[in-house]
């Protein structure tokens, strides 16, 4: 696939990670190496700035304390920045998918029931029951939500023989079980 270098940040490469803040950082590392089976890699902080650094630099309220923040390597997609904050106007509240800032991480799996059958053998969360795209452009693709134990939500997706927009278009989404094309 060629992409056009006159368009978009120069030198984009894609994304190299993803950073969200959870309520406990211990609860979160447990989640993601021992039911998601990614991998810790380091820990940063506390951060305390007393003067402005932290409302000019990260967009939070002055007073914020980052109390720590982990990576964490997924397999063959972004690496994930896992902050834990304390914030005098704090929401604790987690957003809906309906919310402004409302997010979902998906992660792809080669064996959709397996890891279904897996999530439920961890005691996760399912949202439903699993979707089957039978037309239009995700045509090929089931996928089912779960929640973290903190109600984060993910999604689990998955479609091994393509999905229906590639009969339409040369163009590919990025695709984690082929991560060059």
């Amino acid at each position: 696939m060629v992409h056009s270098p006159s368009s978009g940040l120069p030198g984009l490469r894609g994304t190299e990670h993803v950073g969200f803040t959870v309520p406990d950082l211990e609860e979160a590392t447990s989640f993601f190496t021992d039911v998601i089976g990614c991998e810790y890699v380091f820990e940063l902080g506390p951060f305390i700035s007393d003067d402005t650094w932290m409302n000019t630099h990260l967009n939070v309220s002055p007073g914020t304390v980052m109390q720590r923040l982990r990576f964490f390597r997924c397999k063959y997609g972004p690496n994930f920045e896992v902050f834990q904050y304390e914030s005098p106007d704090q929401n604790l509240v987690q957003p809906k998918n309906s919310d402004v800032g409302g997010h979902h991480l998906a992660f792809y799996v080669d064996d959709f029931d397996a890891a279904v059958k897996y999530l439920l053998s961890k005691n996760v969360r399912l949202l439903g029951e699993p979707t089957i795209r039978t037309s239009g452009p995700n045509a090929g693709q089931t996928w089912i939500y779960f929640l973290s134990p903190w109600g984060m939500q993910f999604e689990l997706v998955s479609f091994p023989k393509g999905k229906g927009y590639e009969a339409t278009t040369s163009t590919r989404l990025w695709h984690p079980a082929n991560p060059s094309a």
